[in-house]
């Protein structure tokens, strides 16, 4: 057999062995699909079996495709945790100012949330949500630093302050993580604020509260007692 004959023996292999892949990966991210639109009319706590009837396929199917229900949720939480980055760093890239960044990702990331609780949830919650949620929020909390920092440059904030600045995208994400889930587990009322409210005043709170400086407090505190005073000598 010459040389033209072996190549088109073992190209031929490699062909479907493409084509193969190319199916499969089309089918996961199809099943990806199916299984957030079953999560969004179920809730999170929606079985496999549940998810795969919505989706008009076996449960074998997910299982072949995911392994078990925490390989679908990480699947899920990838796509959708993937997409929600991909709009805060468009968020941050459009706006027009620091301050702008910053609602714009409070933005972005509350009106993810909202669009589906149940999908949210879903990603986020339970034993198996760990380790992408971390690292997650560690890409968003790197993002978020840089408006943060020009934000101060542009107010003359106090140089001596920039080291403990370091904490601030991790108390925003905490802060905006925490409440957002208030917020949405909140049921609709007058005393609910809406959408574009509640991000104006999460951003409120992160960008003023930051203004605060050790050695500058803008709150009352109780006065420490003295190194002898009977207060400290009874907690030796």
């Amino acid at each position: 057999m010459n040389s033209t004959g072996l190549r088109q023996v073992t190209a031929e292999p490699d062909g479907r062995s493409r084509r193969w892949r190319a199916h499969r990966t089309a089918r996961r991210v199809e099943l990806v699909r199916l299984a957030r639109r079953a999560v969004h009319r179920l809730g999170p706590d929606a079985s496999m079996d549940d998810i795969a009837a919505a989706a008009g396929t076996s449960k074998s199917v997910f299982y072949r495709y995911f392994g078990d229900k925490a390989g679908l949720q990480q699947a899920v939480a990838e796509r959708v945790l993937g997409r929600l980055e991909q709009e805060l760093h468009e968020a941050a890239a459009s706006a027009r100012s620091p301050l702008d960044g910053v609602h714009g990702m409070v933005h972005a990331y509350l009106q993810l949330a909202a669009a589906s609780p149940h999908v949210y949830a879903f990603v986020t919650a339970g034993p198996t949500a760990g380790a992408h949620i971390h690292h997650f929020f560690s890409a968003v909390s790197t993002l978020m630093s840089e408006p943060m920092r020009r934000y101060l440059e542009g107010r003359r904030t106090a140089p001596d302050a920039s080291p403990v600045l370091a904490y601030w995208p991790t108390a925003a994400i905490g802060l905006v993580r925490n409440a957002g889930e208030q917020w949405l587990a909140t049921a609709e009322g007058p005393d609910k604020p809406d959408l574009d409210d509640f991000a104006d005043l999460l951003t409120g709170w992160l960008l003023d509260g930051v203004m605060t400086h050790p050695g500058t407090r803008s709150f009352p505190t109780a006065p420490r007692p003295a190194p002898d005073s009977p207060t400290t000598k009874e907690h030796r």
